[in-house]
């Protein structure tokens, strides 16, 4: 018998095509679509690890359910390259996360199988049950599927999400992609029988059969069921998940079609919510990926045949300048302790990590806690740092006011990513932290803008006694030496780098190298800032006495940013001058190279100069 080995990917534009397939084929397309993904990867830069271990989950989840009808909301998003190359953006994966091409991310506007927008984590389960009541509510039985990381369960919105979905009896099914174990014996032909087993319907229809039978002697039903829970707990980690009202499945091999198919099968017929474990390899059938998952996570473009080759950055990141100060300032005061919200590679925290292993603490993806826990330190005489990106910070605003900043307590927020990230888009840009954060009070906020200026930042910054936060950007600054002390810089106070005629540029943060080249052709005065709160007032006065016209610049959106600080001190002063402010417009930034957001946001020298030249016409 002659078989049938014929390319499959290429046929393959939207998953009623999938659907179509011989089961026996799912595995020979499962090696073609992970191929495809290395090399288009390998082109474009993205996640690779996580994406490269959710193939087989993908295909048998479009392979079994009635995609877009029944609905995948994908937790994160960032191992959805599957699911986009099989819902028809296969020939439009060389614009990944290009300006103008396809985002990194689910995105609900770009295809009708993106159920829900994502880029932060722990979300999926409350989306996806909003989704199935919705279906409850519209009496249809569409199915609701959220798939969630072993990573993202630490999120607290998830648990808060699994105790609700109890409570509310919808057809909701919660698949655990678990990559962070082995795929030890538990997880083998007899457990992958017990799921199938275990999610089939004459297994549910006794379940709820000898429950209704049973009622009536409350005893026999309590043993049956401590029974059914001791035969489960033998083979299974389900517990947690039964008591929150699920009925859990698994752990399986997430790397078996043939199991993955029938067990969701089952469990497609099945009423109520259900609990999926799946177990899978970060960065499957690509031996660079399997050997460093970590460094495949997130790639630029690489070889597909060397692998990523290590090259010596020609300049320190601000993540590297924080790092650095971080190990400094540990040596100096062992009162200083290291917090990250599972950023430890992305937050420049590996060697402090490694030194001072007593005084590092990773909370997981859980931004409140980890705010509310360094509050909770410092009120013992600790000195917290707490490592966090913009964008995520976002998620701990309450922590930040409510535990930080009403009690005074001296808690530092290192905070990376500041403004546009690039091609990580608009879930990830760190737009508006100048603007949230100025408005708490005892909160003192500081804007880098070079590398040497960002160490002495967080010197200052850790040595008060008071809420503080140092805002840095992505990537590297303009190269300046960085020196070795740990200097402080007086509090609430900026310098004039050029002093010129009629228009003065306050610049902030990263802002400053575009507007000091701005100004040279306009030969006009520039101020660094430095201060976002406290404002250095002072020196905002005599500018304004002293020109015309000022102009703040900032990398972040204009609305309550720094700008409209210096707008506020002149109005409070009285003081009458023509302002113009420039920073992010009022609407979310996608994804693209950072030179280029800057300059379609007139955020480069030449955006600036054309701003300045024609509101001074006006």
């Amino acid at each position: 018998m002659i078989q049938n080995t014929s390319p499959i990917l290429e046929t393959i534009n939207s998953p009623g095509d999938l659907r179509q397939l011989e089961r026996k084929r799912l595995p020979q397309l499962a090696d073609e679509l992970r191929a495809f993904m290395i090399d288009s990867v390998s082109k474009t830069g993205g996640h690779l690890s996580s994406n490269l271990g959710a193939v087989e989950l993908t295909i048998a989840l479009h392979y079994v359910f009635n995609t877009p009808d029944d609905k995948l909301v994908w937790d994160v998003g960032h191992q959805t390259y599957s699911h986009k190359i099989l819902t028809g953006r296969r020939e439009a994966m060389k614009t990944l996360r290009m300006e103008g091409g396809l985002s990194g991310f689910p995105k609900r506007s770009e295809s009708e199988f993106d159920a829900f927008g994502t880029g932060h984590s722990s979300t999926s389960i409350s989306a996806a049950l909003g989704m199935a009541v919705a279906a409850r509510l519209a009496g249809n039985d569409k199915r609701a599927v959220a798939i969630i990381g072993d990573g993202a369960m630490t999120g607290g919105m998830a648990f808060e999400a699994l105790n609700s979905a109890g409570t509310l009896d919808a057809n909701l099914l919660v698949v655990l992609n678990d990559n962070d174990m082995s795929i030890s014996t538990p997880v083998g032909a007899l457990n992958n029988y017990l799921a199938k087993l275990m999610s089939g319907r004459f297994y549910a229809a006794m379940r709820r059969g000898s429950e209704k039978v049973l009622k009536g002697m409350p005893p026999v039903l309590e043993f049956a069921k401590r029974a059914e829970e001791h035969v489960k707990g033998m083979v299974t980690p389900g517990t947690l998940f039964e008591e929150l009202g699920f009925n859990y499945i698994g752990p399986i091999d997430g790397h078996d079609l043939d199991t993955l198919v029938t067990t969701l099968q089952n469990i497609r017929e099945l009423e109520g919510p259900q609990f999926l474990h799946i177990v899978t390899q970060k960065g499957k059938g690509y031996a660079h990926a399997e050997e460093d998952c970590v460094l495949y996570h997130g790639v630029g473009r690489f070889d597909p045949l060397c692998g990523i080759v290590a090259k010596p950055p020609a300049k320190k990141t601000y993540t590297h300048i924080f790092g650095d100060w971080l190990c400094d300032m540990a040596a100096a005061d062992d009162k200083l302790v290291g917090i990250t919200p599972a950023m430890c590679e992305g937050s420049g925290m590996v060697e402090f990590a490694q030194k001072f292993p007593q005084r590092y603490f990773d909370v997981g993806i859980a931004e409140q806690h980890a705010l509310t826990f360094a509050a909770g330190l410092a009120c013992d005489g600790y000195k917290p740092v707490v490592a966090i990106y913009s964008t995520f910070l976002q998620r701990a605003y309450d922590q930040l006011i409510h535990d930080i900043a009403i009690q005074n307590l001296p808690v530092m927020l290192a905070i990376d990513r500041g403004g546009l990230v690039g091609a990580d888009g608009a879930t990830h840009a760190g737009s508006f932290d100048l603007s949230f954060l100025r408005c708490i009070p005892n909160m003192t906020v500081m804007t880098p803008a070079d590398e040497n200026e960002c160490r002495q930042m967080l010197t200052t910054a850790y040595r008060l006694n008071t809420p503080t936060a140092v805002r840095y950007p992505r990537g590297t600054g303009t190269g300046v030496a960085v020196a070795a002390e740990l200097k402080s810089l007086p509090v609430g106070k900026g310098e004039v780098r050029r002093q010129g005629k009629q228009v003065a540029m306050l610049a902030f943060g990263s802002m400053l190298a575009p507007v000091l080249d701005a100004a040279e052709q306009l030969d006009a005065t520039v101020a660094n800032m430095r201060f976002v709160k406290p404002l250095d007032e002072e020196l905002v006065l005599q500018l304004a006495r002293e020109h015309s016209l000022l102009v703040t610049v900032e990398e972040n959106v204009i609305q309550g940013g720094a700008g409209s600080a210096v707008a506020e001190c002149l109005a409070q002063h009285g003081i009458a001058v023509r302002v113009l402010h420039l920073g992010l417009p009022d609407h979310f930034i996608e994804q693209g190279e950072h030179k280029q957001l800057l300059a379609d946001c007139g955020l480069d020298a030449a955006g600036l100069l054309k701003s300045i030249t024609q509101f001074g016409r006006i």
